[in-house]
This record gives C-alpha cells, structure tokens and sequence, in this order.
C-alpha cells in the first residue's frame, strides 16, 4: 500500500494557546508525530496541514513537507477531520501524489509506542479492512451493557437497547474507545463515501501508558510533561 501520512495542525487553539509548535521535553509538539512516522520507514511523504505560518515554518524546519496552505474554514472549531484529511488529499493528487491509504497522526497524542504505527498498517491488510483505528479497553464499570440513558420522563434504559442487565462482569463483553493516536483509512473511503469508517472498521489494542495522554487542555499539558519525564520516548 502507498499511504500518506498526514498531520493535522492549526493554529488558534484555546485550550493550550500555541500548543501544536509548543515545547514539550525540548521539542515542539507536532515533532512527535513526525518523528514516529519518519522512524516507521512506512512514508515517501509525511505532511503537515495548516493555515498557520508559524506552525508551517517549524514543520519544514523538522524535515516535514508542507506543500499547500489550508483554507481558513478548514481551521475553525467546527471544521471537520474528515474535510481536513480529503482537502490534503485533492492538493497532493493535483501535484501528482496518489496514495491507497491515508494514516492521520494526531499530534495532540504524541506519545506513541515503538512500531504502532507499522503494526496499525500490517493489521489493516491481514484483517482486509477499509480502516483501522488505535483503541483501549473500557473499563468494566463503563461498558456500554452496563450504561443507562434517561428518558424525558426520568426513566433509564440500557443504553445498548437491551431489556435484561448483564449482572456478572465476567460475561460482559469487550469494549473498546479510541484513544486518537492513529487512524487509517483506504482514499477510496474517504472520496466515496466522505467517512473514516467504511464497510469494514478494525483497530489495534493498544494499552501503553502514553496513549492515555490526548493534549486538549493545560492540565493535558501538564500530564504530558510529567509523562516524559519518567518514560523514555522511542521510536
């Protein structure tokens, strides 16, 4: 498979106001993901998209190809992955780029484990999947089994729609959240049907301590620096 791998990065973020190009263990965020992608030796293109020149020019400064701008309505609170990933796509594809698979690298959850990535991509094509995505497993008291929703009437029904409440964790079945570190998905998905998931959606178990860091808020920040100073990083 020729895939892209793809980092998103804008600029004007609230919660941790420059946090894409911010220093964490003296590098800038987004290094993370680009460090990941370039030691998996999976990638002839790694790709930053952004409408924000600061985040642009310390991407090229890292190594990585910054090749369009994005649109300022793809920038906003409100615009959508999805739109983000398939604009990336329409301006390689006019440059002469084409790829089977994009594989979308958050830089918000930069502690990846050694060969996630390779191994993300591998499980895809064993499993035929039109997308793959990185998981952990819910909690035993969280499973959706276990969750009620409410009714305008104060009313509460098991949230998998199911009458009968499982009692005994142990037959509980498995279930899974994704923890944002890595998402891939065939370009045919994306075009034609303008979705991450596709027919057939997989994922990858993934329980290292870092995956339960996704950047958002100050506190998040300071998680993520705690996190580093006692896990080494390897790529």
């Amino acid at each position: 498979m020729k895939l892209l791998a793809l980092i998103p990065a804008r600029g004007g973020s609230k919660g941790v106001p420059g946090k894409n190009i911010r220093l964490l263990g003296g590098k800038p965020l987004l290094w993370y993901s680009y460090e990941a992608a370039r030691t998996s030796g999976l990638f002839s293109e790694i790709v930053l998209s952004t409408e924000d020149k600061s985040i642009a020019d310390v991407g090229k400064k890292i190594g990585m190809m910054v090749p369009f701008n994005r649109p300022a309505d793809l920038a906003s609170d409100s615009a959508k992955s999805i739109d983000v990933v398939n604009h990336a796509l329409t301006c390689m594809e006019e440059m002469g780029y084409h790829y089977d698979a994009v594989v979308l690298l958050q830089p918000t959850s930069p502690f990846r484990r050694k060969n996630l990535i390779a191994d993300t991509a591998l499980l895809m094509q064993e499993r035929a999947a039109d997308s793959i995505v990185s998981v952990r497993k819910v909690p035993h008291q969280y499973n959706p089994h276990w969750v009620f929703e409410a009714t305008d009437d104060y009313t509460l029904h098991i949230a998998t729609g199911e009458q009968e409440l499982i009692f005994q964790r142990q037959n509980l079945p498995e279930a899974y959240y994704r923890d944002g570190q890595i998402y891939i998905t065939k370009t045919e998905v994306l075009r034609s049907h303008n979705t991450f998931i596709g027919n057939k959606l997989t994922y990858i178990l993934n329980e290292n301590a870092g995956s339960t860091i996704n950047i958002d808020t100050l506190k998040d920040w300071q998680a993520a620096e705690q996190y580093i100073l006692h896990h080494p990083i390897e790529f």
